[in-house]
């Protein structure tokens, strides 16, 4: 490995640098691949595109973090990283299966579960969030397998979920780095680099390749596991606030989905529609660059929220956490105000329409019991 020997610095450099480059020559090869057998993504109508993409592009990102790895590192705890790996390779090839040929929500979720099967066997699993043993690991399955499927969700415009990615992993690169956890910031690294590397073909300029549910799947439960790996000398309860806040926008736009479908009487798991947080952004009059844009800046400040609170003492950290809380509510309402005025709009006789049928259900229902009762 040509790792050896480099001080950690250079290592991590090198591992970025490293995954970049293969992802900007792996990309281009990954979508004449996907041509080739026909693995692309047809327009639809909850869909932005309206010509055929290819899919493939989380492959190319997989392929290149596994090989920045290992080129550039020496200083492993192998069982933990071939655990992370393992499971990073599950994900993404049901993915890959998913996009060939698209799977059941419930069989996604079990495949995801069972990749947290490798983790904690390794040790990689939540440990300081209750004195239980037992809940701590229910709640590690629960974080990798929602994380999985926020980035999953957050994958529904051009560059979003890789930008969201490459800054969340650049937050986890600092934060390891500056405590010495070689492991994380090393899969942080070659994370960030394959993220940037891939987005030059799908945000810079016109989508030319997605990365489909194999990519969107491998970020998610990438970063999950290195949130989990992070740790910090310092209050447990203040640093379980850390990944958190650098997760935030995933988590948000999950939650306001979630909430949004349940309120429609909508299985958040089978729904599909153009409601999540940057479909709702262009509905206040952003184009759809412009939503990554602001999707991706919130993230970068709620990254920096973190890099405070991880320094922060208990009163500071809750504080800040508090705030976020409290715009995060004041979003969720304010977004599905205009989400419910656009659909009102949309269909404008959906509303009379059930009206004038309730109404008729109601007289022929008096009619009938008058009938009756004559």
């Amino acid at each position: 490995m040509f790792g050896v020997g480099l001080p950690a610095t250079l290592s991590y450099m090198a591992i970025f640098a490293a995954a970049l480059l293969l992802t900007v020559v792996g990309t281009p090869l990954a979508r004449r691949v996907a041509l080739r057998i026909g693995l692309v993504d047809q327009p639809a109508a909850r869909k932005l595109h309206r010509v055929p993409v290819p899919l493939l592009g989380g492959i190319a990102i997989w392929l290149a973090i596994i090989a920045a790895l290992m080129l550039f590192t020496d200083r492993f705890n192998l069982p933990q990283l071939g655990a992370i790996l393992a499971g990073a390779t599950l994900v993404t090839l049901t993915g890959l299966a998913d996009d060939r040929r698209p799977l059941s929500p419930y069989l996604k979720l079990v495949a995801q579960a069972l990749a947290t099967v490798p983790l904690l066997l390794a040790g990689v699993r939540i440990e300081s969030a209750t004195p239980w043993p037992a809940v701590n690991l229910v709640l590690t399955v629960l974080w990798v397998v929602g994380l999985t499927n926020a980035f999953n969700l957050l994958d529904n415009m051009d560059g979003l979920a890789a930008g969201v990615a490459a800054i969340a992993s650049a937050f986890f690169l600092v934060l390891a780095a500056g405590s010495g956890q070689y492991l994380v910031a090393s899969l942080a690294a070659a994370l960030a680099g394959a993220c940037l590397g891939f987005l030059r073909f799908n945000f810079l300029a016109p989508a030319r390749i997605f990365m489909g549910d194999a990519g969107s799947l491998l970020l998610g439960f990438l970063l999950a596991a290195l949130a989990i790996k992070l740790r910090f000398d310092h209050d447990p309860a203040v640093t379980l606030l850390v990944p958190l806040l650098v997760l935030g926008v995933p988590l948000f736009d999950t939650t306001l989905v979630t909430l949004s479908r349940l309120l429609r009487c909508q299985n958040p798991l089978t729904a599909a529609g153009k409601d999540h947080l940057s479909h709702r952004l262009t509905l206040l009059g952003l184009s759809n660059r412009e939503a990554v844009m602001i999707v991706s800046l919130a993230s970068g400040v709620l990254g920096l929220a973190a890099l405070f609170v991880s320094t922060a003492g208990r009163l500071e950290a809750y504080t800040i956490a508090a705030t976020v809380v409290l715009i995060a509510l004041y979003a969720l309402v304010r977004l599905e105000q205009v989400y419910r005025r656009a659909r009102a709009a949309e269909w404008p006789g959906v509303r009379e329409d059930v009206t004038a049928l309730s109404r008729a259900a109601a007289g022929q229902a008096k009619g009938i019991v008058g009938t009756r009762r004559s």
